[in-house]
């Protein structure tokens, strides 16, 4: 019976989890929509946020009502973009980038996570200037980095990044020319495991011990939050 009630509790946390991570699709299919229009081949951030949604098992008639209420065809909640930037213990910068539709509500709880962690929550650009918007192809560990840097430069990529701990692998490329160098790596036979466009840190701040626990625990909190889409920070947790 303990058996049965741990795997039960398992499976319900994994549905929590699951139902916040389709939210957030849902919010940046319903923002991507409306600042761009409903057609996901002339608005690639919406095809982004639809690639998104495919990669969590979601179902294109939910994708397309999500898109149908932010063009007005359906009826629907009006979400706007906010973003809040501060410091984490250990002098890591954080950028918290959410969607709302109550913007009294989430700054008490993005503060609140920064409080509770030792952080200081800033002003609009305090540590925004730290950071630069790039298209991230991700690839596993034991992934052949021979075949992906010879395709990523092929395709236009900016940079390779091979990661010492474990192998794995990141293809770096402008926001503009993310689309199609994934598209050519994935030509090649050599689809990312995870791709997307957003925020990476020009230089990163090494912290350990304590205080990269409490980065940490500060960085899960805030992704928990149901406003928030994305946290990115400058925390250098391998060293």
């Amino acid at each position: 019976m303990g058996r049965l009630m741990a795997i039960e509790g398992r499976k319900n946390a994994q549905d929590a989890r699951r139902g916040k991570i389709f939210t957030k699709v849902i919010r940046e299919l319903t923002v991507a929509a409306r600042a761009g229009g409903g057609d996901p081949k002339a608005n690639p951030r919406l095809r982004l946020a639809m690639d998104k949604g495919l990669a969590v098992n979601m179902a294109r008639d939910v994708m397309e009502r999500a898109i149908k209420k932010a063009t007005g065809e359906l009826e629907g909640v009006s979400y706007e973009e906010v973003r809040y930037e501060g410091y984490a213990p250990g002098g890591v910068a954080v950028i918290v980038d959410c969607m709302t539709d109550n913007k009294v509500r989430t700054v008490a709880d993005v503060r609140h996570a920064f409080n509770k962690c030792g952080g200081n929550l800033g002003t609009d650009g305090s540590v925004s200037f730290m950071f630069k918007r790039v298209g991230t192809l991700s690839y596993l560990p034991g992934s052949d980095e021979d075949a992906i840097t010879s395709a990523a430069i092929e395709a236009g990529a900016d940079d390779i990044v091979v990661y010492p701990d474990d192998k794995s692998i990141d293809v770096l490329t402008s926001a503009d020319s993310f689309e199609a160098v994934k598209q050519a790596m994935t030509a090649a036979g050599l689809a990312p495991e995870h791709a997307e466009v957003g925020l990476r840190a020009d230089n990163d701040i090494a912290v350990s011990g304590e205080t990269a626990q409490q980065v940490i625990k500060m960085i899960h909190m805030l992704e928990d939050l149901d406003d928030v889409q994305s946290v990115y920070s400058n925390a250098d947790i391998s060293a």
